[in-house]
């Protein structure tokens, strides 16, 4: 009987493993600026956020790692506390990817925010999302990442400068009618409940102003008058600004009376009933801080409220406060 041929059935490959999808732990940014704070149909953080945590959970491959925010925050200047942690995060890997609103609240200034896009997430490996814009780097073609997103970063810093001189020329037009601006009205002071634009004596505060000059006019050192305040546990202006809800900083809470602080307010012309205002600058755009400006470009509008301290005290006051600095 003949052999027959055994049938070799050829192996078939085995199924491909299906890639497991990668899942990224994404963390959501939101920012508020300076400028934005009460414009009419501005943004809020609470939005944002919610907007941003809405998106993450909606995504297959993300799972939400946390939510970074800087309120009052210039987009023009990157040293924000909310976004250095969202860096440092991403830098140590437990972020790998980022989601904000829009580009704008991730940042202003063209080429920091270029730097970051485009080179170091690269780098680190986080993948970059912009709700708004429908941007998401892990599927962005050449032509939307080379054009589109260095197109909308000059936009935004465009759109920082010309909102920051707006808002300077509006603000040093109210200064110069003697109107208030600050957020906090000066020690001794309050805002005027029909128009916060105007300041009174705070009966709560305005006589421990007066107590500050007596004590000073009698030849207390600066530092004597506040170790006495605070043994008389009044609270210091930052602590009673905190206590009161107008400063919501932890820092405030324990903040106590201290000789600078004495110095600033016996040398306060404010307390003669002058608007003294613009003592100080800081450019949003540039992104620099508060500097002293000389006192020939202060904007001072004489008699715009009631007087604390009568002006021979005050005088006699600014005298011994002289004297010291010659004596030192």
């Amino acid at each position: 009987m003949a052999r027959t041929k055994r049938k070799v059935n050829p192996l078939s490959p085995a199924p491909e493993k299906q890639k497991e999808q990668r899942i990224y732990r994404a963390g959501g940014y939101a920012r508020l600026s300076v400028e934005d704070g009460g414009r009419a149909g501005a943004d809020t953080l609470q939005n944002q956020e919610e907007l941003i945590f809405q998106y993450i959970k909606a995504q297959p491959d993300m799972a939400f790692a946390g939510m970074y925010s800087d309120n009052g925050q210039s987009g023009t200047d990157f040293r924000r506390p909310g976004f250095e942690r969202l860096l440092s995060d991403a830098k140590s890997g437990k972020i790998d990817c980022i989601v904000v609103k829009d580009l704008s609240r991730f940042g202003r200034n063209y080429l920091e925010t270029g730097n970051y896009l485009e080179r170091l997430f690269p780098l680190l490996g986080v993948r970059f999302v912009a709700v708004a814009e429908g941007f998401d780097s892990l599927t962005a073609g050449g032509d939307e990442g080379d054009c589109l997103i260095p197109l909308k970063n000059m936009m935004n810093e465009f759109y920082s400068r010309d909102i920051s001189r707006k808002i300077g020329s509006a603000l040093a037009l109210r200064q110069k009618r003697g109107e208030f601006i600050g957020t906090w009205a000066p020690y001794g002071y309050r805002k005027r409940a029909d128009n916060p634009r105007r300041i009174e004596p705070d009966p709560e505060t305005s006589q421990v102003v007066r107590e500050i000059f007596d004590r000073c006019l009698l030849g207390a050192p600066y530092r004597q008058i506040a170790e006495n305040l605070n043994r008389q546990n009044i609270p210091s202006p930052a602590k009673y600004h905190y206590l009161k809800g107008e400063a919501k900083a932890a820092r405030y809470e324990n903040a106590v009376w201290k000789p600078p602080i004495i110095k600033r307010i016996l040398s306060g012309e404010v307390y003669l009933g002058h608007m003294v205002q613009g003592c100080k600058r800081k450019s949003f755009y540039e992104g620099k801080g508060q500097r002293r400006v000389p006192r020939q470009e202060w904007i001072i509008v004489r008699n715009t409220h009631e007087a604390i301290i009568p002006n021979d005290l005050f005088e006699k006051v600014q005298k011994i406060m002289e004297e010291k600095r010659q004596y030192r």
